[in-house]
């Protein structure tokens, strides 16, 4: 297991996802998720499988760190620290976020990508990327909010469009998070 499980800013708190988590995620589950995350509409069978390989992830150090955002004890999202991507080059994480309809424009999820780049710091990254479909502007303005910057357009294996946003995890970000 990597060492930082949970991670909290006071507001937003970082932990692995559960199986518990399932319902929780199939409620907050809408149309902006689907566009921009998930791909398609969750099944339980399909979050299930989903859960099980994050916490396969996380058991044995594989490439996707996945995190509940919870606030107020209650799973508010999800955020992935996503490790060894083919567009990567070694020492850079993929940040992919979302927040159910109810949590957002409330700041969480900038909160959430900046204790997920301490926790890609804390387990050897030096640079965070947030890639972003044009279309999808409150994601763009997450990225700028968490101290990322705008890049380069580029278009992926699929031919979709994506902005790419940068931040570096300088030495002044390695601190630890409270845990």
């Amino acid at each position: 297991m990597p060492e930082i499980l949970r991670l909290s800013d006071g507001t937003v708190t970082l932990s692995p996802l559960g199986l518990n988590d399932v319902d929780a995620h199939l409620a907050g589950e809408d149309d902006q998720l689907v566009r921009w995350l998930n791909g398609g509409p969750g099944t339980r069978a399909a979050v299930e499988a989903h859960v099980r390989r994050t916490l396969e992830h996380w058991a044995t150090g594989g490439p996707v760190h996945t995190f509940g955002v919870r606030t107020e004890g209650i799973l508010a999202g999800t955020i992935d620290v996503q490790f060894d991507q083919p567009y990567l080059v070694p020492g850079q994480v993929n940040l992919a976020y979302g927040l159910y309809p109810a949590w957002r424009g409330r700041g969480l999820a900038t909160r959430a990508v900046r204790l997920a780049c301490l926790h890609a710091a804390a387990v050897g990254a030096n640079q965070a990327i947030i890639r972003v479909d044009p279309d999808n502007t409150p994601s763009a303005a997450v990225a700028r909010r968490s101290g990322f910057t705008y890049v380069k357009r580029s278009r992926d294996e699929d031919g979709d469009r994506l902005d790419w946003y940068v931040r570096h995890l300088t030495a002044s970000i390695r601190q630890r998070p409270q845990s």
